[in-house]
């Protein structure tokens, strides 16, 4: 698709958007569903979100040196509620047109008509007390099919919002809620396998079902208990067990991963903290080559901290300071050290991903600033400065996959920024959100073997969603 058919496009969905929008909500259903005349019963949602993205001076070791792509994310969701029991699903159909032939978009951009959730939720224990508490006896759900989960941070289990696609499990998840707020969650599943995969297929927006197999396992449990030491404390423990299967190779990881977290969420006029610590350990394959059958022990970690203050009045500014660290392999025989972020999102601690990404966790040391903005109700917006060093220079530069194994550039990175402005166009129904990102290339990125023979990259995108 040119830049020219997509704007048209875009016009013509705001056209579209404009007379859907002005359809008035019956009692408390949306849109979408007072529109459908659904009972109280049935909640129906949908969302189309349209993107235009451009990244200049790549920082990867491979890909173009610039690319600019569209990508359009269209969702419906549907639940029944029958009392004790709820029957729901969501299709997800997310599309890139324009991108170059060597993008580096793949399959966290295109998942064409996927059914990501079709689920049985069971309500268990006392629900009467409904939003005035949890009774007693406490409550729970037990959630049964394919579905999205978040867990705590989000940052190793989430449900992706920026990324174009979403990470989604197909198994079992209970979650149970006591009298006093403490929760508890356990669940076993088999992650969606997003298909296609292979490059020409995912140009043409090829729809093919996600399949899930026991090959590929994720199961854990976490424990959330508030009130302590002012704020709320977790504590969690994963699983990933994976082997090949024809069609599908894989690195064989077989980890666990344990952590802790302390925080106090963000309230007007007072200070709070996120505080996070991860260790994981198992058995993995450096690569996923076929020819690749040798076993190597893990032993890796990773640390979050954040201490931030909001002001009460104006545009309440939230004003923070971040550290981010994560262990690299240095390549040592029969040992690796590179911390795997499972399932987690990226978005919120590292900035935009799509066509950029460079951040996440592995081989990253960085501290960092941020400001946030509320204007009104209807417009926020926030900015993030972070300085970037490698934990071990003989990895691969955090998601850049640039190298140097002898170590001999150091460990200096650079420096990123990158800021976000959202603005609701018709509260609740139409947004529009606009951001930017730079990265300022250090040592590592400029004169590593493999690192591209561009200056600093930029980022730009804008996007519409409409929410119904």
């Amino acid at each position: 698709m040119t830049s020219r058919a997509f704007l048209t496009a875009l016009a013509a969905s705001g056209v579209a958007a404009s007379g859907l929008v002005a359809t008035p909500a019956r009692a408390e259903q949306g849109p979408l569903a007072a529109a459908l005349g659904a009972g109280s019963d049935w909640t129906i949602t949908a969302s189309v979100r349209a993107r235009i993205e451009t990244i200049d001076n790549q920082f990867r070791a491979s890909g173009p040196a610039s690319d600019t792509m569209a990508s359009i994310r269209t969702a419906l969701a549907v639940e029944y509620d029958a009392g004790p029991v709820r029957l729901g699903g969501e299709v997800v159909d997310a599309r890139v047109y324009g991108e170059a032939s060597n993008s580096t978009a793949g399959t966290a951009e295109v998942n064409a008509l996927e059914p990501v959730q079709a689920y049985v939720k069971v309500e268990l224990g006392n629900w009467g007390a409904g939003k005035a508490g949890v009774g007693k006896a406490g409550r729970g759900l037990l959630t049964l099919g394919r579905q999205t989960m978040d867990i705590g941070s989000r940052r190793l289990v989430a449900r992706n919002r920026f990324r174009n696609t979403t990470n989604a499990f197909t198994g079992a998840n209970l979650e149970w809620t006591t009298a006093s707020g403490i929760r508890a969650q356990a669940f076993w599943t088999m992650p969606q396998l997003r298909l296609p995969d292979d490059t020409a297929s995912l140009q043409d927006n090829r729809v093919e079902l996600d399949k899930e197999t026991t090959a590929v396992q994720f199961y854990g449990a976490d424990l959330t208990v508030p009130h302590v030491l002012g704020g709320t404390a977790e504590a969690y423990a994963f699983g990933l067990n994976e082997r090949d299967t024809p069609g599908h190779l894989t690195r064989n990881r077989r980890l666990g991963t344990v952590g802790a977290r302390l925080f106090a969420k963000p309230q007007a006029g007072k200070a709070d903290h996120d505080l996070e610590a991860v260790y994981q350990f198992g058995k993995v394959r450096r690569s996923s080559a076929d020819s690749d059958h040798t076993d190597v022990t893990v032993s890796a970690w990773f640390v979050h901290g954040e201490a931030g203050y909001s002001l009460d009045g104006g545009w309440k500014p939230r004003l923070a300071v971040l550290f981010d660290a994560a262990s690299g392999d240095g390549g040592a025989p029969g040992k690796y050290g590179r911390f795997d972020t499972l399932f987690g999102a990226r978005r919120g601690d590292f900035g935009p991903t799509a066509l950029w990404g460079a951040l996440q966790r592995s081989n990253i040391v960085s501290p960092g600033a941020r400001v946030e903005l509320t204007f009104s109700k209807r417009t926020d917006a926030q900015a993030t400065w972070r300085a970037l060093w490698l934990e071990d220079p003989h990895d691969a530069f955090a998601n850049t996959g640039v190298k140097d194994s002898s170590g001999a550039t150091g460990r200096y990175a650079g420096q990123q920024i990158d800021a976000r402005l959202r603005h609701w166009l018709v509260p609740g129904l139409l947004q529009a959100e606009t951001g930017a990102a730079v990265l300022f290339k250090g040592r590592v990125l400029r004169h590593a073997p493999n690192a591209p023979a561009t200056g600093s990259s930029a980022y730009a995108y804008a996007d519409l969603t409409l929410s119904l």
